[in-house]
């Protein structure tokens, strides 16, 4: 911040530098925090996609999602050609690849972006089904009320799907760039 001094002699006065440091220091933090906060996103994201995609590879899982399944008029189709164990199964292959091409953004931008891009349509998905899935709780008088299963069991999705956003946002942004730089150089 100026004053007739520092106006005058082009020099700013010590209490004022001692300001500007402080705010360099703040942003310099800040920008530590959100570097922080975006690698938890990130691969918090590919944990969480990653071990469901694994769990999908049990029993347990593919009679847990058999009735969501079942009630998707986008999925229920392919229980018509696939068991519910094979279906779930095949979900597990595509989830555990969506989960590592999003892991891969520090050798590579595209694949992360190409996996984020699959986070986006699976969580889009998934969120179907609290329309197509009973999801509001009755007793509570329905809309806008949530049951516990699957109404708040989907809902989290929403919080993913974000960061699926985000993700293919600063994938796909940093491919473009490389791309550039590199059409630049040659």
């Amino acid at each position: 911040m100026q004053n007739a001094y520092s106006r005058s002699t082009g020099h700013m006065p010590v209490g004022n530098m001692i300001n500007v440091n402080k705010g360099v220091v703040r942003t310099e933090a800040g920008l530590r925090v959100q570097a922080l906060g975006s690698l938890v996103l990130r691969y918090g994201l590919v944990l969480v996609i990653g071990w469901i995609g694994l769990m999908k590879f049990t029993e347990y899982e593919a009679k847990g999602i058999q009735p969501l399944v079942a009630h998707s008029p986008l999925m229920s189709w392919m229980y018509g050609f696939l068991t519910v164990r094979a279906f779930s199964n095949a979900l597990g292959v595509v989830e555990v690849a969506i989960a590592i091409l999003i892991g891969l953004r520090h050798w590579s931008a595209k694949a992360s972006a190409l996996g984020s891009a699959g986070a986006v349509l699976m969580f889009l998905t998934t969120l179907s089904f609290l329309f197509s899935t009973l999801g509001w709780e009755s007793s509570l008088g329905g809309f806008p009320s949530l049951s516990a299963l699957p109404g708040q069991f989907l809902l989290k999705d929403v919080v993913l799907l974000g960061a699926a956003i985000w993700s293919l946002g600063e994938a796909w942004t940093s491919s473009v760039r490389t791309h550039r730089e590199k059409a630049c150089s040659t």
